[in-house]
């Protein structure tokens, strides 16, 4: 098929390679210049495990072009995927300008190519409120006219940044949403050569398509907070959540994904859709507890981590606190394998410990220069993870990346100033750090404190 991308973000970007490297014809398109000279030469903007190669593969094979004008890039397209941001305030309005933009260019398209030419699929992909796409159809309805065809159809995707060419390539399910049986048909065919694996395309009405992505994230979400909540209390009573866990996860109605104890959820989608469930249930007069004591807690969950470390200062230095101290941090992004910033639980920690008078080092194996962009010079960013230990009062913990996971000890106690770890992932045993004469802080765990 031939394929036209509006948006070259993360999604826009995963879709168009993984869909010309199964053997379509693709364009991406975009009103930033300077990218698509960059993905034009073979560059991704983003980083993402197996990326940089299928883009380069491609863009040779002929089967992946980069374009900024949007008439070239869909006048011979089958399908058009908007792809484009979908941002929220903090009370979870959704921005639709982007969406609204998107429609207005490909209506101006179908005027230009006129009644006479073959009827598009207009796909919205973006994550988007139920009832974008019919939004969406009807905008461009309303300025192209009833001669000239098009069809609309919602697609989400569920990509998990640091594992999102396998998730394409491999997907639990694919969801479409179409308003008739052909456009349906069109859709089953793009991604049948992605499911021989056996696993289900669910074809179905639009508005149950949307609310499957928003379901999705939200019970994700819900699970996160749920292990964290359970956490607190074993902190309370004694219990160590790992063994907890252990027990818990062997149900098996109960599985083992996303019970992870540690500092909470970030990025662009758990946040952003949970907020979007919230602001909808508003809207529609519909009660949404759920979904607001999971914001709540998640939210609450770097505090009161943040909490640890202040106790731990204020006991030892009375009255000083964090004030002069110097806090290194492992990991800046919000999970491994990304170098996406955006909700990280080390952000919001750094930012703390700055406004109470602390020195901030940090290192992420490729968040650095984002971090750099965000933090500017308030935060001293290595590149090293030991350069960021050294001479600090304490070492937080913040993204589980597996170089963090069994770091020389000896070294780090004869870099550091002070021999304290706040491990916000779990990643070290309590007996471990206290056979090393650390203190150590986890979650859920029982605190040990050396010296």
């Amino acid at each position: 098929m031939k394929l036209s991308m509006i948006g070259t973000g993360y999604v826009g970007l995963v879709t168009g390679v993984c869909l010309a490297n199964c053997g379509n014809d693709v364009v991406c398109l975009d009103v930033d210049k300077a990218k698509i000279e960059k993905l034009k030469g073979g560059k991704s903007p983003i980083y993402e495990p197996g990326l940089d190669d299928l883009l380069e593969r491609n863009i040779s094979s002929g089967r992946l072009r980069f374009s900024t004008d949007a008439f070239e890039s869909h006048k011979d397209a089958d399908m058009i995927f908007i792809c484009v941001g979908t941002p929220s305030d903090e009370r979870g309005h959704t921005d639709m300008k982007y969406i609204h933009s998107a429609a207005d260019q490909i209506a101006e398209v179908l005027i230009k190519l006129g009644p006479a030419a073959k009827a598009k699929v207009v796909v919205v992909k973006s994550t988007v409120p139920v009832g974008t796409s019919i939004m969406v159809r009807n905008r461009i309805r309303e300025k192209v006219g009833a001669e000239i065809k098009f069809e609309i159809a919602n697609n989400p995707e569920f990509l998990k940044e640091g594992a999102a060419i396998d998730d394409f390539n491999k997907p639990d399910r694919v969801v479409c949403g179409v308003e008739n049986e052909a456009t349906g048909q069109r859709m089953r065919d793009l991604y049948d050569p992605f499911v021989r694996n056996g696993h289900p395309i669910y074809i179905m009405e639009i508005l149950s398509s949307e609310m499957v992505k928003y379901a999705s994230n939200a019970m994700l979400a819900c699970k996160i907070s749920f292990i964290n909540e359970m956490a607190n209390l074993c902190e309370a009573y004694g219990a160590n959540v790992t063994r907890v866990r252990e027990g818990m996860c062997a149900d098996k109605r109960i599985g083992n994904q996303f019970l992870y104890p540690g500092l909470g959820y970030g990025g662009s989608c758990f946040p952003k859709d949970t907020l979007a469930c919230i602001m909808m249930g508003e809207k529609a007069g519909v009660p949404t507890p759920v979904n607001k004591a999971v914001h709540e807690l998640n939210q609450g969950q770097r505090d009161r981590f943040f909490n640890k470390i202040m106790s731990h200062f204020k006991a030892k230095d009375a009255p000083g606190g964090l004030s002069g101290k110097t806090l290194a941090f492992w990991g800046i992004a919000f999970k491994p394998k990304t170098d996406d910033i955006r909700e990280a639980p080390a952000i919001t920690l750094m930012r703390k410990a700055l406004g109470y008078g602390a020195k901030c080092k940090a290192f992420d194996p490729v968040a650095n220069e984002n971090a750099r962009r965000d933090l500017g010079p308030a935060v001293d960013i290595v590149d090293d993870m030991y350069s960021a230990a050294e001479g600090a009062d304490a070492l937080i913990v913040a993204t589980d990346w597996d170089e963090f996971k069994s770091p020389d000890f000896d070294r780090l106690a004869k870099l550091m100033k002070g021999k304290v770890i706040f491990d916000g992932r779990n990643l070290y045993r309590p007996q471990q750090l206290a056979d090393n004469k650390f203190s150590h802080y986890s979650v859920g765990r029982a605190p040990v404190v050396s010296g």
